[in-house]
């Protein structure tokens, strides 16, 4: 697959489909880092260990410096995403390729779910919305022979993992932390853990720019590799530099502009930490993350930061958490994966309908 910059700017400026298709990529990038990025920061918000605005423009720094750093590291999770379905079946060399219009379908239905979710407040994934928007798509052209189960396996993994080790992590590490600081002053310690509340958080922005924008970045790939009729995985380990930092910047910008009902539903609304549950969180939640990027499984840093918040809150007292919130929130990650892929389905057929 050529994945020079002078070949995108001609597919981009000769194949409407594919710069609809490119278009819709970003807007969905765009849209993460401006509704699900905020789940890095909450804790540090929530604590007062900074303000909403200083933690936001950290946040976007960090985002950007993830997906580039981790990329170049390893591209393990774009991978996974890029092997999830088949378009091969549709894919067709000409100036209406019904592949790349499915692709763009998918894309249109994940913006709408995540605008939707941003405007109730309500912390869903944008990474399960990827997966459940591309995989309704796919579906929709080829019936289930367009999902790769062994790559989909992965997904459901890692909602085991960020389920269940954010929240045992979260409370294994607050215990840990009241035992080593149990003999220290309270004044040093709120010191050293306003000081790790920032550390976190930046570590939290970074991981979650490593992990989404390599969904994103796979998306992207697919949609080139579509626009040129082919199906075959580019080399993983050679992701050009321009892709990295065209991601890196629109997640950036997308978390710029800061989504603060999202700070305020799972940093504040949902359980009240101290400044040492909130540095424990942040901790938990960034190494769920490394362990899974490095592995490939794409876990959503969503599911992952807000269960490390509850283990972390239970670990003082199980009643602290907002039960009634936690509620709400894993009603509308279990609602994700039918409803955003439904909507995918729906549109692909719509789009192919009308367009082929």
């Amino acid at each position: 697959m050529d994945l020079r910059l002078t070949s995108f700017i001609n597919a981009f400026t000769s194949s409407p489909p594919f710069a609809i298709s490119i278009i819709l990529v970003l807007a969905v990038i765009f849209v993460n880092g401006w509704t699900d990025a905020p789940n890095a920061i909450a804790t540090c918000v929530s604590t007062r260990a900074m303000k909403a605005k200083a933690a936001v423009m950290m946040a976007a720094v960090f985002n950007f410096l993830g997906v580039l750093i981790m990329t170049l590291f390893t591209a393990k999770i774009a991978a996974t995403i890029y092997n999830m379905v088949d378009f091969s079946e549709v894919t067709v060399s000409s100036e209406s390729n019904p592949a790349m219009i499915a692709l763009c379908a998918a894309l249109f239905a994940i913006v709408i779910w995540a605008t939707a979710a941003w405007y109730f407040g309500i912390p869903t994934s944008e990474s399960h919305a990827l997966i459940a928007g591309v995989s309704g798509s796919a579906i929709a052209m080829g019936g289930l022979g367009g999902i790769n189960f062994s790559e989909w396996i992965k997904v459901i993994y890692g909602l085991g993992l960020s389920t269940v080790l954010g929240f045992v992590s979260g409370f294994a590490i607050v215990k840990l932390v009241e035992i080593i600081f149990r003999k220290v002053s309270r004044a040093f310690a709120n010191s050293f853990f306003n000081a790790g509340q920032i550390a976190g958080g930046a570590s939290m922005a970074f991981m979650h720019g490593a992990q989404d924008g390599q969904k994103f970045l796979g998306v992207m790939l697919l949609g080139m590799s579509l626009s040129q009729g082919q199906v075959d995985a580019p080399v993983f380990t050679n992701v050009p530099l321009w892709i990295i930092i065209l991601v890196s910047l629109v997640m950036g910008v997308g978390t710029s502009i800061g989504g603060y009902r999202i700070i305020k539903a799972v940093g504040m609304d949902m359980v009240k930490l101290q400044k040492y549950q909130g540095f424990s969180a942040d901790l938990a939640a960034s190494g769920c993350l490394l362990l899974s990027t490095l592995t490939g499984i794409p876990v959503s840093t969503t599911h992952t930061k807000t269960t490390a918040i509850m283990g972390a809150g239970a670990a003082r007292r199980v009643s602290s958490v907002n039960w009634g919130v936690v509620k709400e929130m894993f009603s509308a990650w279990i609602l994700t994966f039918p409803g955003c892929g439904l909507i995918a389905f729906i549109v692909t057929k719509l789009f192919v309908a009308f367009f082929t």
